[in-house]
């Protein structure tokens, strides 16, 4: 989601005359778009905008802006601690970014905070913004903001709002222009996909109309984005368990564009760790949703999200999830240190809070897991022909092109010919190793027709 809010926001600059630079040093402007999920971020933040105090001082008319979730909820934090920054907004004014930078250029610097999304205008799901994707071939789409869920440890409700629904017919008009554009991948978005339509079938039935079920509609929101002529690829982010359905398995098994690859974020095998973090299943249910997708996808990669230290997590309990977790067997996982934000009610409690050393110790001992389970998935792969969309050349091997299969596992791959972003090969597994792949091009499949992006200089 901030990802897709940084897009926003940098289209917002180009469409007011500015243009990207590669080097804060060349910059007139920097923007830094922030997340307050876990306490590493507030610190890397507060230290970069530390840094940036000489940099605007060094020269006449350079101009800071804060955006997302910390600012939303620092705001007067940030005020006090950096009062050089120009412009402070919350997650729900992308939409002002130029506006606001002009505004300020006079040296009077601006906070504005919307507490909740506007309902009866476009600054919602302001997909009519201007838009600068930094992957040519694939847009996110969002499909919903906020989240009425009460997990403990999370600050996203308080930043991002209640759970709204956007209508379907806006996000197939988004996802019809996309493709029409030449983007072939759509990655759908929200903080709880899987719940999406749910207001709006309540809505509708507070209207009057009886014969809508009050119940999710991502499904059939997952087809027919499927259907879309020209997109190839369909991703989404991030699903909750308590809410999956059988229904989704099926749209996922059944539209062959949306790929096989399912991030289901786990959290704890721990029911006692569960029923604290307020997260509304058991460690058994999500097993038996995990095997009914696997029977019912083939091919599925599942990736996960673990946290580990959860205030009161005793041994036991920490022993659960490692079992758990080995039973799964998941393709990669996302494991976390527990980290108390304000605001949650998780952060409240002190009293159970786990030694940090204990919590180390504990993370440690689940990586060797869940890397060993990497690893083993990743080489059940060798030998087989990935279907794999090209990203651009290996950071590490410039000799080397990155693709990314179906699966969403990154694949390097040596190929005679240089190709270009976008293009669709087909690749022979080789080798595995625990975050990648590795194998050698067996046939180049069809070329990108995005728009490619042409650095314009000014001179004399």
């Amino acid at each position: 989601m901030n990802e897709h809010d940084s897009e926003r926001i940098s289209g917002l600059l180009e469409s007011d005359g500015m243009t990207n630079v590669d080097s804060v040093a060349t910059a007139d402007v920097v923007v830094i778009n922030t997340c307050c999920i876990r306490e590493n971020a507030d610190d890397k933040f507060y230290g970069t905008l530390s840094q940036l105090k000489n940099w605007k001082t060094e020269q006449d008319g350079r101009q800071i802006l804060v955006a997302g979730c910390l600012a939303q909820k620092d705001r007067d934090a940030i005020r006090k601690r950096a009062p050089y920054v120009d412009v402070v907004i919350g997650t729900h004014n992308v939409h002002r970014a130029a506006e606001l930078l002009e505004q300020t250029r006079d040296g009077r610097p601006v906070t504005e905070i919307l507490e909740e999304a506007i309902l009866d205008d476009h600054t919602m799901f302001p997909s009519a913004l201007p838009m600068r994707r930094e992957i040519s071939y694939n847009a996110w789409v969002t499909i919903q903001i906020g989240c009425d869920n009460t997990c403990a440890y999370c600050i996203v409700p308080a930043v991002r709002g209640k759970e709204i629904s956007r209508p379907a017919s806006e996000i197939l008009a988004e996802v019809e222009s996309l493709a029409r554009s030449g983007v072939t991948q759509i990655s759908l978005i929200g903080q709880n996909v899987n719940s999406y339509g749910r207001d709006l079938s309540m809505s509708a039935r507070a209207a009057g109309d009886t014969s809508v079920k009050p119940r999710p509609q991502f499904a059939e929101l997952l087809r027919k984005v499927g259907q879309v002529a020209g997109i190839r690829r369909v991703r989404f982010v991030s699903p909750h368990p308590k809410d999956m359905r059988e229904d989704t398995f099926l749209a996922m098994a059944e539209t062959p564009n949306v790929v096989e690859h399912l991030h289901y974020p786990m959290q704890s095998g721990s029911d006692n760790v569960l029923a604290l973090m307020h997260r509304g299943y058991t460690a058994e249910r999500y097993m038996k949703q995990l095997m009914q997708a696997r029977a019912m996808i083939d091919d599925l990669a599942v990736t996960t999200d673990v946290i580990v230290g959860f205030p009161g997590e005793t041994e036991q309990d920490f022993v659960q999830t490692v079992e758990v977790c080995a039973e799964a067997c998941f393709d990669s996982a996302f494991s976390f240190i527990f980290s108390p934000r304000p605001g949650t009610q998780a952060a409240q409690m002190a009293d159970k809070f786990i030694d940090p050393q204990l919590a180390v110790e504990r993370y440690e001992r689940l990586k060797i897991v869940l890397d060993h389970s990497a690893v083993i998935k990743h080489r059940e792969r060798i030998g087989r022909i990935e279907d794999v969309v090209v990203e651009g050349m290996s950071k590490k091997n410039p000799h080397l092109t990155t693709g990314r299969t179906r699966q969403n596992k990154i694949l390097h791959f040596s190929s005679p010919e240089s190709l270009r972003v976008g293009t669709y090969a087909k690749v022979e597994v080789t080798d595995a190793a625990r975050f990648h792949l590795s194998g050698h091009l067996i046939e180049v499949g069809d070329a990108p027709t995005h728009k490619v992006r042409i650095a314009v200089s000014s001179g004399n």
